[in-house]
C-alpha cells in the first residue's frame, strides 16, 4: 500500500481556474488538468524564481517531491500551449496559507492572511461585489471549503 500524499501548502488561489487558446472553441479543445500544487511549483520555480530548495520548504514537501511536481507542471503547461488545449487548474492534495478575495467591480485583489481578517467589502473601492477565490478550488483539506479532490466551479464571472 503506498505511503499517503503529504498536504502542499500553497500561498493562495490562482487568480484564473483556468485558461484555453484565443480563437479556438472550447468544444474543440481537450483539456489539461494542473493540480494546484503544481501551480503552486510553477509560480515558486518560475514566477518567483526561487531555488526549488527554497520552494519545497514554501510548499512543505521534500526538494526531489518539488522536483517532479515542476517537471509534471512544466510538462502540462508545454502541452497545452504547442497541443493546443485547455488548461484547467484544479484539484490536488493541499491548503491555502492566506485567502483572496476579487473585486467585481474595481478587478482589485485583496489577499488576507488570517480568515477571520477577510473583509465582505472592497478595500480599493468599498464595493461589497466581491468573489472568494479559496472557494473556487474546493479541493484543498485545511482550506475550509470542503474535500480532497477537485471541483469546478463556475467559469468566472467577470
Amino acid at each position: 500500500m503506498p505511503r499517503p500524499q503529504k498536504e502542499r501548502k500553497v500561498l493562495e488561489p490562482p487568480k484564473i481556474q483556468g485558461m484555453k487558446p484565443v480563437g479556438v472553441p472550447v468544444r474543440f479543445l481537450d483539456r489539461i488538468y494542473l493540480s494546484l500544487d503544481e501551480y503552486e511549483a510553477i509560480r515558486l520555480a518560475d514566477y518567483d524564481g526561487l531555488e526549488h530548495q527554497q520552494a519545497a520548504e514554501a510548499m512543505g514537501v521534500s526538494r526531489p517531491t518539488f522536483t517532479r511536481l515542476i517537471e509534471k507542471a512544466r510538462k502540462k503547461v508545454a502541452d497545452s500551449i504547442v497541443g493546443v488545449k485547455e488548461l484547467v487548474i484544479e484539484g490536488g492534495n493541499y491548503s491555502f496559507t492566506t485567502q483572496l478575495i476579487r473585486c467585481q467591480d474595481c478587478g482589485e485583489f485583496t489577499r488576507f492572511d488570517m480568515p477571520q481578517n477577510v473583509v465582505e467589502r472592497c478595500t480599493d473601492c468599498g464595493s461589497e461585489n466581491v468573489v472568494y477565490l479559496n472557494k473556487w478550488f474546493r479541493g484543498g483539506r485545511g482550506s475550509g471549503y470542503g474535500k480532497r479532490g477537485g471541483f469546478r466551479g463556475g467559469r468566472g464571472n467577470w
